[in-house]
């Protein structure tokens, strides 16, 4: 496996945080997993086992990989659903998405605070390009986190929530509540763009599905 320029397994901060470009993730072939006795691969269409020393750095780009569908349905919504006023009183669609992100930032602030913390951004002032923006620095910010928590990393013990939440051991869990929460939103734009009449084509809610498409799009094993 490729080493980061500190010359151990974990990548350098600055090398997640130069995943960010635009509005949208550049995956770094620092998180392209080479050939290694941790690393068996198979015929093309198979999937690639990791060793537990990967894991680390799978689940970081996991989590990148993740973001790149929020980046796709900000960048396929039409304009007019953005700020649109949803059938009953919840959230629009600028409102999930700046959540989505500010929340990323109170994990990394509870979670891992001696990393730098993304500015949070205001629901009613958030333009499309700027939540863009802000998703992706969020997001290489907690690619960041859970490269140092599932790596062993000794300043991240605990996964905080929320303030309000019990701590959770720093482990896979972590990665799977943290996918599970944009998961959700993500189905709550859909639903709501269908119901002010800007559904997401075919095209778009079928690519939700391709994480195969997108990880070969980013030169990640599949």
């Amino acid at each position: 496996m490729e080493l980061g320029s500190n010359g151990s397994g974990a990548l350098a901060s600055g090398e997640i945080r130069d995943v960010v470009s635009d509005q949208s993730i550049r995956l770094a072939s620092a998180y392209t997993l080479r050939e290694s006795p941790s690393v068996s691969t198979r015929p093309s269409k198979s999937h690639v086992r990791l060793g537990i020393s990967e894991i680390h750095k799978a689940g970081a780009y996991t989590f990148l990989l993740n973001d790149r569908l929020n980046q796709m349905l900000i960048e396929r919504l039409d304009p007019a659903a953005w700020r649109a006023k949803p059938p009953s009183t919840v959230r629009t669609i600028a409102a999930i998405f700046t959540h989505v992100h500010n929340i990323r930032c109170k994990w990394i602030r509870l979670t891992a605070p001696h990393l730098k913390v993304p500015p949070q951004r205001n629901r009613l002032q958030c333009t499309p390009k700027q939540a863009g923006a802000a998703l992706a620095k969020s997001a290489a910010g907690c690619a960041e986190m859970l490269e140092q928590a599932l790596g062993g990393d000794s300043r991240i013990e605990k996964f905080h929530r929320d303030g309000w939440a019990r701590p959770w051991p720093a482990g896979i869990e972590m990665l799977c509540y943290m996918l599970s929460h944009e998961a959700h939103h993500r189905g709550q734009v859909c639903m709501l763009a269908h119901q002010l009449g800007f559904p997401f084509s075919k095209e778009v809610t079928s690519d939700m599905w391709s994480w195969e498409k997108l990880s070969k799009q980013s030169g990640w094993p599949h």
